[in-house]
């Protein structure tokens, strides 16, 4: 079962301004509508990335190795606020702090059956300690691995593993950052859609 709270996505126009709401339990389908979602890549101090192989229950790419964690803010949460919060009830991960790294990032991939994600999905870095301990929600997350990565993203680029889309595209536009995740340079809020500047509650 889902524990997170975020019961709708919130959907947006080609401008990255919210029109609307939707359940996600409805929202990907074959006509998914662009929506505002988020990814982040965990790194502990040492440099390692946390890779997550998706759920084989999951609507969108089952049992496909990719970041650390996806999610989609609830209407009117602070966008690094559900990060954060996702990686909690996700991975059981503790962490105080997420930093933007790629605020424009937008995709839309079609699986094999026709069902698509249709997402602008600004990318985080979670930055932890080497002691850092997981306990993933299985209804979410099959496998976790922490990887090198000049190593992951080598072989991605290169095709010698297979990812989710998103990941993908992310990779390459994150390879161009920075050699290493602890240099990807952070990126203000001002970047972010309208949707998605908003102020954390607290």
């Amino acid at each position: 079962m889902d524990r997170s709270p975020a019961q709708h996505v919130v959907l947006l126009d080609d401008e990255g301004r919210a029109v609307g709401t939707q359940d996600k339990t409805t929202v990907h389908t074959e006509q998914t509508p662009l929506h505002l979602a988020f990814s982040s890549y965990v790194v502990r101090e040492d440099g390692a990335v946390l890779l997550t192989r998706r759920a084989s229950s999951k609507t969108t790419w089952p049992g496909v190795l990719t970041n650390s964690c996806c999610g989609h803010p609830a209407p009117g949460e602070n966008l690094e606020s559900a990060v954060l919060r996702r990686i909690g009830e996700e991975l059981g991960l503790q962490a105080r702090s997420a930093e933007l790294v790629l605020p424009h990032f937008r995709y839309r991939a079609v699986m094999d059956n026709g069902i698509v994600e249709n997402e602008i999905c600004p990318v985080y870095r979670v930055t932890v300690g080497d002691d850092a301990t997981l306990d993933p929600d299985p209804d979410e997350v099959d496998e976790t691995r922490w990887v090198s990565w000049a190593e992951f993203s080598a072989d991605v680029l290169a095709d010698r593993i297979d990812v989710s889309p998103w990941c993908r595209t992310q990779v390459e536009q994150l390879a161009g950052l920075a050699e290493h995740a602890l240099a990807w340079p952070a990126s203000a809020d001002e970047l972010l859609p309208p949707a998605a500047r908003l102020a954390d509650p607290a």
